[in-house]
């Protein structure tokens, strides 16, 4: 039976700035387990929320940060309207020195200061967290797995781009010998910013480093098949990544109280 869920909006203060965060949990005053969802480049924002409080409801304490903080609170730059493609296309043309700004670095840092934000909290239980990704913020998940091995039970990246680029060095595939979570992807069927070959990488990296994993595409979807404020959503492929991602979450975190 799904929980009740309080909201709130707290802010992390941080070397570099404040991050401003949304917090959803169970309305039961106990303690759960701890989920660090990582938003996608448009930010904290009603979906995010939506996606956050879905999984509260399943008793699980959940912690978004700006992870733009440095650019400002979100929301960084105005949402543009979801059927205006040239809108999305222009606000990520300015979003990108913002973006460029967050360099692996400084995300891995901001990354330590939100798990030890959910290790102090009352309302999160101790032990090993989740921290799951959309866009970018599945390659960051996937980072923070591996930098973070024994603080992260389960990492989940949804339609994260670039997991897997050999030119890169800082890609995330280059470091999953460190990642002893166990971790979940879900592709799109189009995507510029991880193609068939940029999966098949990533999913050669996960075998030979030994990890406990699930890489699948969902068809007919686009880049941002999540987002439901987007022109790229998908309401079947929305529903298929809540299910996946709650029964990546039931498997690591069978004791929780529900």
């Amino acid at each position: 039976m799904s929980k009740s869920v309080a909201f709130s909006t707290p802010d992390i203060a941080l070397p570099e700035g404040t991050a401003d965060c949304y917090l959803a949990r169970p309305d039961d005053g106990a303690a759960h387990p701890g989920v660090l969802l990582l938003a996608d480049a448009y930010g904290l924002r009603p979906v995010i929320r939506e996606i956050m409080e879905t999984i509260a409801a399943e008793g699980f304490t959940v912690l978004a940060p700006n992870v733009l903080y440095r650019s400002g609170r979100s929301p960084v730059l105005p949402m543009p309207d979801r059927r205006d493609p040239a809108g999305h296309a222009e606000f990520f043309k300015k979003l990108g020195p913002v973006r460029a700004a967050l360099t692996p670095e400084k995300s891995l840092q901001d990354a330590a200061a939100y798990l030890n934000y959910l290790a102090a909290s009352e309302f999160c239980a101790p032990g090993a967290v989740a921290v799951a990704g959309y866009c970018m913020g599945g390659r960051m998940a996937l980072r923070t797995a591996a930098a973070y091995p024994a603080l992260i039970a389960a990492a989940a990246s949804f339609h994260g781009g670039r997991l897997a680029d050999a030119d890169a060095p800082d890609s995330p595939h280059h470091s999953l010998d460190n990642v002893t979570a166990e971790v979940f992807v879900a592709h799109a069927s189009a995507d510029q910013s991880m193609p068939p070959e940029q999966i098949k990488v990533l999913e050669q990296a996960l075998e030979s480093a030994g990890v406990r994993h699930t890489s699948v595409v969902y068809p007919e979807t686009e880049h941002g098949f999540t987002m439901r404020d987007t022109p790229v959503f998908d309401e079947q492929a929305y529903q298929r990544h809540l299910t996946d991602l709650l029964a990546l979450l039931e498997r690591n975190f069978p004791d929780r109280r529900r």
